[in-house]
């Protein structure tokens, strides 16, 4: 991706994602359990810088889809900073936090609203549900009565949202019109917020994963970056 201003502030912000991401992940990995250490405090500090990064990315963006399509990714993009903050907090904020990022798959799900009907491609969005329905499968005897039904929302959901993204991007492909590109961007993002969630899920229901701060944060922020990275045109990108 060629930004044609260089030197702007989005230009410079790419490089600056990259680190406090790292930082993130390196906090997460090396924080002793249950220790507020400067390997924690990294990782406090850098997992929402990060994000909020990534939504000066998006609103930097010069030539937008349109400014609807901008306002609800910027929405869902702020919705899952909400989330990055409340699963920080002391305390078991789980459900809020659930909240805050089912809220933010409902925004991603409108802005691909913006520019094609809902369950475009029905099998895009069977095949995300299926998936969704398939872990929750496995996981649904480890999950705690009281948060069954909630957890079951949030995936219906989440495969809502990434099967719509996915079947948008199969419209504009078939199309081959100028949303190709930012659609395709915005449908592997949508996918890899599953893949990551799904990690998120087993991790903290079914099995502690090994390194489970590189595999979900790993995914997480390329998830976020390619959702925002997909509010420009590529065809302006590319002057």
């Amino acid at each position: 991706m060629v930004d044609a201003r260089r030197g702007s502030p989005r230009s410079l912000i790419a490089p600056a994602i990259a680190l406090a991401a790292a930082g993130a992940v390196l906090g997460g990995l090396m924080a002793a359990p249950g220790a507020a250490d400067g390997w924690r405090v990294l990782h406090w500090a850098c997992k929402p810088l990060a994000t909020v990064l990534v939504i000066a990315m998006a609103w930097h963006t010069p030539w937008p889809l349109s400014a609807r399509y901008r306002r609800r990714v910027l929405a869902g993009l702020g919705f899952a900073l909400l989330d990055d903050v409340l699963l920080m907090l002391p305390g078991d904020f789980f459900v809020p936090g659930l909240a805050a990022f089912l809220l933010s798959h409902v925004a991603f799900l409108a802005a691909w609203l913006d520019d094609s009907r809902f369950a475009v491609r029905p099998l895009a969005w069977l095949a995300c549900l299926l998936a969704a329905v398939g872990l929750l499968g496995l996981l649904w005897p480890f999950v705690a009565p009281a948060l069954r039904v909630p957890v079951m929302i949030y995936a219906l959901v989440l495969a809502t949202m990434a099967g719509q993204a996915v079947g948008r991007a199969w419209q504009h492909a078939a199309m081959a019109d100028a949303l190709a590109h930012p659609a395709r961007r915005a449908a592997l993002g949508a996918l890899l917020f599953m893949v990551s969630d799904s990690l998120l899920a087993w991790d903290r229901f079914r099995h502690a994963l090994p390194l489970s701060a590189l595999w979900v944060l790993g995914t997480y922020y390329p998830a976020i970056g390619l959702i925002a990275g997909s509010v420009g045109r590529e065809s302006e990108r590319r002057r």
